[in-house]
């Protein structure tokens, strides 16, 4: 095992996260990856697709840890960026984030730190979990994700509260207000899983982890070796469901290897918009991320 001075280091920066603002912290830590002793080669993202260029790129250039530096659709396409068509790994390299965007639900549910210096240093570190990792296929290609995919619903919400009003009113508070216009307007739709066709469906959610969304939860039994998916239908308009997506209560979940969604709907994953039914979910290898060591499963 190389020691972080001869380790190789390659961070995709976004300084368009978090509207913007982190742009301002890249500085920062520069100078923090300076102290640590991290010898690295880093990139700054033009946009999501380039971020995910770049991860595919450095995948297959020997190093030793990618990391994303940027919010949830920075980590969400460098992910991506780690894995070819089939849901193989490209490369042996771990897997980094330093987050500097809204929602940091994959780094809550992966115990990496929000803070910029703890982060910088779980990069010199050994401490990893192997995650697991969604591939969504779609009719025009194949998509990756990492903590939720939404169907329905989740897909429209995720469209509204992307499109300002978390910047005005705070990522909780924001999704919190698309999440209630949503569910006003929202129409249900028919879909088929597994072959088994349900109607007046309001979301799908089929996922890994227990943070989802901006303050959105969902208590689930998986453990991390496990390659099933929990899958939450909403059948009815889901004014009751609030109150237990926000504070994590139980909720009744089936569990699939395989998901197989046919029907007419939008799809969203990891807070972002990501295409259209149908569409077939199963898991790709694992990838190990570096983490703190706490809160294994």
């Amino acid at each position: 095992m190389r020691d972080k001075q001869n380790k190789k280091y390659y961070l995709i920066m976004n300084p368009g996260s978090k509207g913007g603002k982190s742009a301002a912290r890249l500085k920062e830590i520069h100078r923090l990856l300076a102290i640590f002793g991290i010898d690295y080669a880093y990139d700054i993202t033009s946009n999501l697709d380039n971020a995910f260029e770049l991860s595919a790129k450095a995948n297959m250039n020997g190093f030793d840890v990618i990391a994303a530096v940027g919010g949830d659709g920075t980590i969400n396409r460098v992910i991506s960026g780690f894995y070819d068509n089939d849901g193989k790994r490209l490369s042996n390299a771990k897997f980094g984030v330093v987050y500097t965007g809204t929602s940091p639900d994959f780094c809550k549910s992966y115990n990496i730190p929000l803070n910029i210096k703890e982060a910088v240093n779980v990069l010199t570190g050994e401490n990893t979990r192997q995650i697991g990792i969604g591939r969504i296929e779609f009719e025009n290609g194949v998509k990756y994700f990492a903590c939720c995919a939404n169907i329905g619903l989740g897909a429209e919400l995720a469209r509204r509260a992307n499109s300002g009003i978390r910047k005005n009113f705070g990522d909780t508070a924001g999704t919190f207000l698309a999440l209630l216009k949503t569910l006003c307007l929202y129409k249900p739709i028919s879909v088929t899983i597994n072959g088994q066709e349900f109607k007046h469906i309001y979301n799908i959610s089929v996922g890994k982890t227990f943070y989802v969304a901006s303050g959105l939860k969902i208590r689930n039994n998986l453990k991390s070796d496990d390659a099933r998916f929990y899958i939450l239908k909403i059948q009815r308009k889901p004014f009751g469901f609030i109150k237990k997506l926000y504070s994590g209560d139980e909720l009744d979940l089936e569990y699939e290897n395989k998901i197989a969604v046919s029907g007419t709907g939008e799809v969203e994953f990891d807070g972002d918009e990501g295409g259209h039914l149908p569409c077939i979910i199963t898991q790709a290898e694992r990838l190990e991320a570096l983490c703190e060591r706490k809160g294994t499963d």
